[in-house]
């Protein structure tokens, strides 16, 4: 279609048609796009949510502790539609992590971070820890009870790190407690620095992106022309009109759920805004159940399950670093879920759940089952790394029972350690059942069964998403 004489004019000075082209109507994407393949566009939704809604909220918001819980109830009482950007940043932010956590479980999937989308996961897991930094630092804002002794726990955190803990601590607090001085610099952070940082990783997720293309539910490459990329690839669509047009009806069924969440459960029974955040902080007044929201709680569940401090924070960190590496510890050929063995399934459906069961007794106050349970959950959690390794490659019966012994053994070590209590003995010997059971079948029972086998792969996809 000739262009105007305005675009040409636009066009030598600006390459507007050139990158319209290039990431939207010459963009092609697999035509077997699924309902899991919604939530990367809602997740830049809810960013321009967040973006637009804290810009207001900055305009009245009070970043000192004699006027911050005020200059919020100032917002929720006294501004027009105040309470509605309010309620609309803070279900945002947990609607945030809805999204990036499915949007993580369909990476799982359908093997999003394997080759040669490896940057393309690096990337998200820097927006995803860019993402829990923000939120950290957001917490602390309404300098309610619960944010002012969720950051004092949070950051005390920092002080088991040996010989610069005490020092990383008060140099993260500008304090000796949270106080004044960490409010200050915990605003700058959240509304300067961190919003920063997360559009140049949002950018650098779509670039790599499409600079190799989208991975599909087949985890079938499209068949390029790599001596004409113009050329339409079989089995593939442009992203403009057909995924524009998805994504908004996708978008639009999305802001209904969000707002029906906003004006009718914005506190989400506590999950969301906790009730003892209505209450102004007070550093004399220790809250009965401390315990940071629900995104976070499954870490802090991996955190209690451990009584050493260091170790049990060193065991929180490297639940979250361990997904960097995902890339390289999952190296079986076959991306997608639908091809995997049905012991990958199980074994994802039971990480999955482990997550989620973690996250739930996080939120509940400290108990020796649920301490113990979550012992073992985090167990299987970290186990599912190693099996997903050992998964990986065609193995031997020597390597996989030697893999089993030595993995049972880690454990049944690590318990000794660091979980030995003569009180708790017998429930811990009861639970140490779970790992056993749990690398039993993942790796001795596929030595007598074919649940270990994948299946084979279509060659590639067509235009209905069906291989061929």
């Amino acid at each position: 279609m000739a262009k105007s004489r305005f675009m040409q004019w636009i066009d030598a000075r600006l390459p507007v048609t050139a990158n319209w082209e290039k990431h939207l109507s010459k963009y092609y994407a697999p035509a077997n796009f699924n309902f899991w393949c919604y939530f990367g566009s809602f997740a830049l939704l809810v960013l321009v949510i967040q973006f637009v809604s804290g810009i207001f909220l900055t305009m009245h918001y009070k970043p000192d502790a004699a006027q911050a819980f005020a200059s919020v109830e100032h917002i929720m009482r006294d501004v027009n539609w105040g309470w509605l950007i309010r309620y609309m940043h803070s279900t945002g932010a947990s609607a945030f992590f809805v999204v990036v956590y499915l949007h993580m479980f369909r990476g799982l999937m359908y093997g999003s971070f394997k080759q040669p989308r490896e940057l393309i996961w690096l990337i998200g897991m820097f927006i995803y820890l860019t993402l829990m930094a923000e939120a950290f630092f957001g917490y602390l804002l309404p300098w309610g009870q619960m944010s002012f002794w969720g950051a004092q726990v949070i950051v005390n955190l920092f002080s088991t790190v040996p010989i610069v803990g005490e020092d990383l601590a008060l140099w993260i607090r500008g304090d000796f407690n949270v106080s004044d001085a960490t409010l200050n610099r915990f605003f700058a952070l959240h509304v300067a620095l961190m919003p920063m940082v997360l559009i140049g990783l949002v950018v650098a997720h779509i670039a790599a992106l499409h600079q190799v293309g989208s991975n599909n539910p087949e985890g079938v490459e499209l068949k390029k022309n790599k001596a004409n990329t113009d050329i339409q690839p079989p089995g593939s669509v442009p992203f403009h009109p057909y995924y524009t047009v998805k994504d908004t009806f996708g978008a639009v069924a999305f802001l209904i759920l969000f707002c029906a969440v906003m004006f009718f459960a914005p506190e989400m029974g506590g999950y969301f805004l906790e009730h003892d955040n209505f209450i102004p902080a007070d550093s004399l007044a220790t809250p009965e159940h401390i315990a940071p929201l629900w995104y976070f709680t499954p870490y802090y569940s991996i955190l209690r399950a451990v009584s050493d401090p260091f170790i049990g924070v060193s065991a929180m960190g490297a639940a979250v670093v361990i997904l960097c590496f995902l890339p390289w510890i999952d190296r079986n050929p076959v991306k997608s879920v639908r091809y995997r063995s049905p012991l990958h399934k199980l074994s994802l459906t039971l990480f999955v759940a482990a997550f989620l069961a973690l996250g739930y007794l996080g939120m509940q106050p400290v108990s020796t089952l649920y301490t113990e349970i979550s012992a073992r959950l985090a167990n299987v959690y970290f186990l599912f790394f190693a099996v997903l390794w050992i998964h990986s490659r065609p193995r031997g019966a020597v390597f996989s029972i030697g893999w089993f012994i030595a993995l049972l053994g880690a454990v049944t070590l690590f318990d000794y350690i660091y979980r030995y209590s003569p009180d708790n003995l017998s429930l811990m010997a009861t639970s140490w059942l779970i790992p056993v059971a749990y690398l039993a079948v993942m790796l001795l029972l596929p030595l007598v069964t074919s649940l270990g086998r994948d299946k084979p792969v279509p060659a590639q996809i067509n235009v209905r998403g069906v291989g061929t």
